[in-house]
């Protein structure tokens, strides 16, 4: 192998390391959301003690006192973290794990700054810390699948056409 090959495979590990470490830190905050011990109810909790369960109310509360979820959203930040870390396994999907993640989570982010989508329609809590965790996390993998230079990847951005290659 030549050793620009081998600098491009080093170069490639970050975005499958990115992958993974989203994979992995969705499926945790995932986890936690189902266990007890991790989630609590605030104070003022928006959902009244009187109300007939929903499937909105169904396991709200706060993860590590910080990030509203409830049984909808763990089980969405499972998948997503699931998602993450079996397609950190190649470079490729790495990329368009980072890539596919930075789209929905900045639409998430936006969607949860705003009154009307702060519960996503009515399902899941986006609102608070998650808006920000959110938007951190679309930012860092966005930058892994779209911004880093092509250069560091050896991914080429267009081939020539078969024209152009006879000559």
């Amino acid at each position: 192998m030549r050793s620009q090959d081998i600098a491009n495979m080093e170069n490639n590990k970050s975005e499958r390391n990115v992958a993974l470490a989203l994979g992995l830190i969705f499926f945790i905050l995932g986890v936690a959301g189902f266990l007890p011990s991790f989630l609590s109810l605030p104070n003022d909790a928006g959902i009244p003690i009187q109300a007939e369960p929903s499937l909105y109310s169904k396991g709200f509360g706060y993860i590590f006192g910080v990030f509203p979820t409830n049984l909808i959203h763990d089980f969405i930040r499972i998948l997503v973290g699931l998602t993450g870390i079996i397609m950190s396994r190649d470079t490729q999907g790495a990329r368009v794990y980072c890539r596919v993640f930075a789209y929905l989570y900045a639409l998430i982010a936006i969607l949860g700054i705003l009154p009307f989508g702060k519960t996503f329609f009515g399902l899941m809590p986006i609102f608070g810390n998650n808006v920000w965790l959110n938007g951190l996390t679309a930012a860092i993998a966005a930058y892994f699948g779209f911004i880093k230079p092509i250069s560091e990847t050896g991914e080429v951005a267009v081939s020539p056409p078969e024209i152009i290659k006879e000559r």
